[in-house]
């Protein structure tokens, strides 16, 4: 059983409460005062007094309330006095304006902390038990952009939104002006990771050895799982190089043929050019035996053409001679396929980041504002999970 399935459940739930039930849930995890502590004005001139954890707690309020713009968030502040107080906000004086909302969220991004927020949130997931970290799945969605749309050689000058392209589950060709998010995912309990935003022509492929390298700096990885489109060397090298396997189809856009002897899944042919059967693996060792000697064939040589042993013939393939074409567990077996339907997890996590927060809906742009407002929207799923992990433990107490 996954580890946080009740909890993603109780996520879903949280949703469906009342904001005035759901926000001193979701609150009651959080300590956000070293945070703001980073946000208050140390100039005399601008300083207008409200209280940075408060607008803190508004803007991470925003994607869970489904708020858009610091316009609507500003007025849903005016008007709605108890999700002004949940907030911890003054009552006896006019919301925070929009300005101020907009300098907040600047300073947020120029200091980096809800990249810091996020990372601090997802060691305490785990010190918690709530992410296990072993099995991780990696893939790129796309955001639409709220620039103005330009030109594809003009909006690659500017390092922020651009056209990118992509095929979809049916083979459906899509276009889109803006960026895309890389999101790394704890397949057990489908949380987030690591992010990062690019703009949305920059190739999956590029990202995934730098999101891999990152996610092994603060989790011990096994399997990383992936989409065809990573089909690139350098990605299983990644994996490798942090002592993990890399589960990624073969893409046969581009395949040249296999080698001489092996079929296109890396499995070796025997004299008579039948697929022999894995047996297992022994460290970087795939074992092969003779598929009439494992019943999977009827030879008509039978195994004394090819070995005098009884054990029949058997092949050994050292995974190091092609990371990419050789994998362990071996491709096609039932390991590799539990494995690679583990990548579904990073669907589900982009899908409640768009369709249940604001992940798509951006009303800020330049790249780095982009960033924080993914960085607000993960946070939040990393909040949901811990308060639906201490309700639980409440529960059984």
């Amino acid at each position: 059983m996954y580890i946080l399935q009740e909890s993603l459940f109780s996520f879903e739930e949280l949703l469906k409460m009342q904001s005035k039930e759901r926000l001193p849930i979701f609150f009651g995890v959080l300590d956000l005062r070293p945070y703001a502590k980073e946000l208050r004005s140390r100039s005399p001139r601008g300083a207008d007094g409200h209280c940075r954890e408060g607008i803190l707690r508004a803007l991470l309020a925003a994607p869970i309330e489904h708020i858009h713009t610091f316009t609507a968030l500003h007025h849903r502040l005016e008007t709605d006095l108890r999700f002004r107080y949940q907030c911890g906000l003054s009552l006896d004086r006019e919301a925070p304006s929009v300005s101020t909302l907009s300098r907040v969220f600047a300073e947020l991004t120029k200091k980096n902390l809800a990249q810091q927020l996020f990372e601090d949130l997802v060691k305490r997931c785990q010190e918690d038990g709530v992410i296990d970290g072993s099995h991780v799945a990696i893939d790129s969605a796309a955001i639409h952009a709220y620039e103005k749309k330009q030109p594809k050689r003009k909006s690659e000058q500017t390092g922020n939104a651009n056209w990118g392209a992509k095929f979809d589950s049916f083979g459906n060709k899509i276009t889109w002006f803006g960026y895309k998010l890389h999101l790394a995912v704890d397949t057990k309990s489908e949380l987030p990771l690591a992010l990062e935003i690019t703009p949305a022509h920059v190739n999956d492929g590029e990202k995934a050895p730098g999101l891999i390298r990152k996610i092994a700096s603060k989790a011990n990885t096994r399997f990383f799982m992936l989409d065809a489109g990573y089909d690139q060397l350098k990605v299983y090298e990644a994996a490798r190089n942090v002592r993990a396997q890399a589960i990624i189809p073969l893409n046969p856009r581009g395949e040249k043929e296999p080698p001489a002897g092996f079929t296109s899944n890396g499995t070796p042919c025997c004299s008579m050019g039948f697929a022999m059967t894995y047996w297992g693996a022994d460290g970087d060792d795939l074992k092969f035996r003779c598929p009439h000697a494992t019943g999977k064939v009827e030879c008509p040589l039978g195994m004394a053409a090819c070995s005098s042993s009884n054990y029949g013939m058997v092949v050994k393939i050292d995974i190091k001679d092609d990371l990419r074409r050789f994998s362990s567990p071996h491709r096609d077996t039932k390991r590799w396929k539990e494995l690679y339907n583990e990548r579904t997890s990073v669907e589900r996590c982009n899908s409640r980041l768009k369709s249940y927060l604001t992940a798509n809906d951006l009303h800020v742009w330049g790249i780095q504002k982009v960033t924080t407002h993914q960085y607000l929207n993960a946070i939040v799923l990393l909040i949901s999970a811990l308060a639906a992990a201490c309700k639980q433990k409440q529960i059984a107490a």
